[in-house]
């Protein structure tokens, strides 16, 4: 037990600790709750969020993906901190309360208690040690990436804050293990329950005088705690409160799912209450989106698995976040009180060319171990800009004109819309149509891609014969179609996705209406794009469209394993490219690969695959513009992982996968592999079957 004197000094000093730690962290609080409101009630179903967000931290799994050694260390350091939270609280009574009350730590059935207080103080120390060595002195380029930071990020204050925080966990746990030592000491006798404690006694030698030493690391290890206090609210060690919160926060369907990562928050076009539509301004994100910045470990894994920094752009997801938390630094206090902050975004988040270089593909989203979504941020700031602004790349411009005029980005006349099923006609194959048969029970929604672009076409006529084959009755809407909206909303043209949109709910609402009295399972729709796959599941719920959405290749994997169509014969090698609107965002993994590999064939993964899969560089609306400056396409690196497998053909499940793979440079070298749909391949093995049959 301390002295009088010193429990009179812990407490003055506690009070001075707590006082200034809880302004800071309300502070903080307030900051993050001067966000927008709207879209997503993350607030829904409090206590089963709450349950998840405890399993999921304490699970740390996220910690140990593409990095396992330093979740390893990571690790290490957050579970001793968990049980540091028992340990710092019996240290504090057994130093403050008289000895009668707490000699019950010393005796043996508290020994399983003192291992894991001896065990977890070295694990915290080693973790500590290597994560720091990793920064400091093997200067891990995965840790300063070629990043634009904030000003004062740039200036040393990364580096800066991870020394504190680290030198603070090595000082107060040190301290703690030292004063163990030193109490055995001054007892006379080791314990076999805490054998590094019992080393260090032996190191310094029993005698009574060394109580003092127990002192003075008593004093280490809880004084640095409350000196700590006041700057864990402006330091990154924050990340321990506000990750849980923003796994509490995770966006859920009314079902307590995980909403895809595909999924946009909504915008109430018709609120005229507000000013503004987009981000301009930090306070202008969504609150949770703030919580992003203080949930940031700086760890730069959204940054490595950004297909537009991989490919020499300037966009980093990773300096998105940190320079958030940076300006918050600066102006939180404004912020709290009803205030704003000074800069826009674009003067110190991220710059106008790193917007518009993002594909929307959830990478960041899907790498980040603490739940942050950075890709929101930048589709909020390019609403800002298109909206409010008029200011977005001039390549847009005829996409956003096409889908205004003529319900489509290529600007193509609504009367071709249906010119894909000419050749099928002169061939005996008439496609039906709604109107010409109502009865379906299989919407085949085209898409534009599909409607007009000549390579995707081939997919919907595979698509077509397929069907026919398989018996399945199916129509299509025909000229009743229009783009889903998707590549305005994904370049922030939320006005045009939604005039889309709306007509084309009405559209399928018509379609898919059945008679009540008919118990015949509910009508499908299915689709060859992704993105179309992805606005049909995921958005237009938004506007009240909800529908029983099908992939093409989900479909093909279904009737495979009915027996309605025949297993596929692959023929030779193939890799299989996820497409990100299909697999990350939607978790459309298996699907594709049982329908190649369903006749016996191999799929030959690609490095980089499933959820780590790399974008072909079309998504965010990057297919109708120029891409950004940088080292190479993105198309030319996917197309490379695919050559370098040695496989002759790169299966894909999407049409601008398709054209972006197929019209790369590297598609154009004489090694390259041929790059076909999933469904024209099918439809190939099909014709080949019917050939042999006829010899």
């Amino acid at each position: 037990m301390v002295t009088p004197a010193e429990k009179l000094a812990f407490a003055l000093l506690a009070a001075f600790a707590f006082a200034f730690a809880y302004g800071g962290f309300e502070r903080v609080a307030r900051a993050v709750a001067a966000g927008a409101r709207g879209g997503t009630d993350r607030t829904r179903d409090l206590p089963r969020r709450i349950g998840a967000a405890v399993v999921t931290t304490l699970a740390q799994r996220t910690t140990f993906r593409d990095r396992p050694w330093v979740g390893v260390a990571h690790a290490a350091v957050f579970y001793g901190f968990v049980f540091y939270l028992l340990v710092n609280l019996v240290d504090a009574a057994v130093g403050l309360l008289p000895p009668a009350w707490t000699a019950w730590v010393h005796g043996p059935w508290a020994g399983p208690y003192r291992l894991a207080a001896d065990l977890f103080s070295v694990a915290v120390l080693l973790g500590v040690a290597a994560l720091l060595a990793r920064r400091f002195l093997r200067r891990d380029p995965a840790l300063a990436p070629d990043v634009a930071l904030h000003e004062d990020a740039a200036a040393g204050g990364v580096r800066r804050d991870s020394a504190l925080v680290g030198g603070f966990i090595l000082l107060h746990v040190g301290m703690r293990l030292t004063g163990e030592g030193f109490f055995l000491a001054a007892e006379g006798h080791a314990d076999a329950w805490q054998p590094f404690a019992s080393a260090v006694a032996g190191a310094v030698g029993h005698d009574p005088s060394r109580i003092v030493g127990w002192h003075v690391a008593w004093w280490g290890a809880l004084g640095s705690i409350l000196v700590f206090l006041p700057y864990f609210p402006r330091s990154k060690h924050l990340h321990l409160i506000a990750a849980p919160v923003n796994f509490a926060l995770a966006r859920r369907d009314a079902d307590g799912t995980p909403t895809s990562t595909g999924t946009l928050e909504p915008l109430d076009l018709e609120d005229e209450t507000r000013e503004t539509f987009g981000a301009a301004y930090l306070e202008e994100l969504p609150y949770a989106q703030i919580l992003d910045a203080y949930a940031c470990i700086q760890c730069h894994r959204c940054t490595d698995a950004c297909p537009a920094h991989a490919t020499g752009k300037a966009l980093s997801p990773s300096a998105l976040e940190i320079n958030k938390r940076y300006e918050l630094r600066l102006h939180a206090g404004a912020l709290a009180e009803g205030g704003g902050t000074p800069r826009p975004l674009l003067a110190y988040a991220l710059d106008e060319e790193q917007i518009w270089a993002c594909t929307t593909c959830g990478a960041c989203i899907d790498a980040c171990p603490v739940g942050n979504e950075p890709m929101l941020d930048i589709v909020d700031m390019r609403r800002e800009r298109v909206l409010m602004e008029g200011a977005f790349p001039d390549d847009l411009q005829s996409a956003f004109r096409g889908m205004e005029r003529t319900g489509n980005p290529w600007g193509l006349g609504h009367d071709a819309r249906m010119a894909w099923a000419e050749p099928l006609a002169e061939a005996g194959l008439e496609v039906p149509t709604v109107e010409t048969d109502p009865d379906f029970e299989v919407l085949f929604w085209v898409g534009c891609a599909g409607a007009y672009d000549a390579t995707a076409q081939e997919t919907t006529r595979a698509m077509a014969r397929i069907l026919d084959h398989a018996g399945v009755r199916y129509a299509v809407l025909g000229k009743g179609e229009r783009c889903t909206g998707d590549p305005a909303r994904r370049a922030g043209n939320e006005y045009l996705y939604y005039q889309l949109a709306s007509e084309n709910v009405a559209t399928l609402d018509a379609a898919l209406a059945q008679d009540l009295l008919d118990e015949a399972a509910p009508k499908r729709v299915v689709t060859a794009c992704a993105h179309c796959y992805n606005a049909l599941l995921n958005d237009y719920p938004q506007l009240g469209g909800t529908y029983d959405v099908v992939h093409h290749t989900e479909l093909l994997d279904e009737l495979v394993r009915a027996g309605r169509l025949p297993p596929l014969d692959l023929g030779g090698g193939t890799t299989y490219h996820d497409p990100c609107y299909l697999g990350r965002h939607n978790g459309v993994f298996d699907a594709p690969r049982d329908v190649l590999a369903s006749g016996g064939g191999e799929v030959q993964e690609m490095p980089r695959s499933k959820g780590h899969g790399f974008c072909c560089g079309a998504g965010g609306a990057q297919f109708w513009k120029e891409e950004e400056a940088g080292d190479g396409a993105v198309a030319d690196a996917r197309m490379r992982e695919a050559r370098d497998t040695g496989a002759d053909t790169v299966a894909v499940a999407c049409p601008f996968c398709a054209s972006m793979l197929g019209s790369s440079g590297v598609a154009a070298e004489d090694d390259a592999p041929e790059v076909v749909d999933v469904a024209v391949l099918y439809d190939r093995s099909l014709r080949a079957i019917g050939e042999r049959l006829r010899a």
